[in-house]
């Protein structure tokens, strides 16, 4: 399955505009915190984890997606919350933990939900799929379009959620897609070290279902696997699971030394960033020429300083609110 040129030029955008979000949000994020490292400083208290070098597992994914099909997705999810159409002046706004924000500042980077586009993700690793499991049952069982995506890290590839979530899936004949974005790092551990095969894809197999495997963080590999699984997902062929070799270009969280990566490494995965990559087979193959990609790119990030601005002109919620939108046992 090949991209249209429209679609190879909407992928790159969206990498452009995931990127640029996360480089303001990098630059942002440190504010306060130096020079000794404090996560707690700052206009954006807490853990950060960026998504840089991770981009086309997102937009391989979500040009086959429209806003009625569901995505769970992990503790890493700007890019593809960005390639999911989630409302970006909210998305940006619920970072800095404001009024506005998605869920009114509550939840911050880790739990976005955006109703509108079906997207949801959560810090606990390997949370989503089991709800995302639940999305395509109902769906199934209501006689709905509509297909559920639930992206993982490798890592959440050894947790028993992963392994119930298939076995049910294939059970059931379920619309979902299971999509790996394996960046060789569960936090410090190599995979290598904690995983007794080389590609998770290889599990499929176990629960009697197709394996992908897209190597070399190549868009268009996983357009083509992407297209194809969801595709069989919508004729009601069943589940299907995706592993992407990818790559975390940033620590596993904002702050993090990096100290378990071997040398050379990181410098290596940047000489091979993906969006410029990207960015050049789109010039080479005239999608694209430069005064387009220079136009593409200020949109880009016009978007995102309005989308800051947004929040940073947005209120916080009053301390009194702290005490809504939770559950609470009846006054005696």
């Amino acid at each position: 399955m090949q991209p249209t040129a429209d679609q190879r030029r909407w992928m790159y955008r969206h990498m452009v505009l995931s990127r640029y979000l996360e480089e303001r949000i990098e630059a942002l994020y440190m504010e306060g915190k130096t020079p000794v490292f404090n996560m707690a400083k700052g206009p954006i208290p807490g853990e950060m984890h960026l998504s840089n070098g991770q981009e086309p597992c997102a937009v391989g994914v979500c040009a086959h997606l429209s806003a009625d099909d569901i995505v769970t997705a992990t503790h890493r999810p700007h890019h593809i919350a960005v390639a999911k159409g989630v409302d970006l002046d909210a998305m940006v706004a619920e970072i800095f933990g404001k009024a506005t924000g998605l869920a009114g500042g509550r939840g911050g980077h880790m739990h976005l939900f955006d109703a509108a586009v079906n997207f949801s993700c959560s810090g606990i690793i390997g949370e989503g799929l089991g709800p995302a499991v639940g999305a395509a049952l109902s769906r199934k069982l209501q006689g709905k379009s509509g297909v559920a995506v639930a992206f993982m890290g490798e890592g959440a590839a050894n947790q028993g959620a992963f392994h119930e979530a298939l076995n049910l899936a294939a059970v059931w004949q379920l619309p979902v897609v299971f999509v790996i974005e394996d960046n060789a790092w569960g936090i410090s551990v190599a995979k290598q070290a904690s995983t007794a095969v080389p590609r998770n894809d290889l599990r499929a197999a176990a629960y009697g279902i197709p394996g992908h495997h897209v190597a070399d963080n190549d868009v268009e590999g996983v357009f083509a696997a992407a297209g194809e699984a969801i595709a069989r997902a919508r004729e009601g062929q069943g589940p299907s699971l995706i592993e992407i070799e990818t790559a975390r270009l940033a620590g596993h969280f904002m702050g993090d030394g990096e100290d378990y990566r071997p040398k050379g490494e990181k410098e290596g995965l940047q000489a091979r960033d993906p969006i410029p990559r990207y960015r050049q087979a789109l010039l080479d193959a005239g999608v694209l020429d430069e005064a387009g990609n220079a136009a593409l790119v200020a949109e880009a990030h016009a978007r995102v300083e309005a989308a800051i601005r947004f929040a940073q002109q947005s209120e916080f919620l009053p301390p009194e609110a702290a005490l809504e939108q939770v559950f609470a046992g009846e006054s005696s």
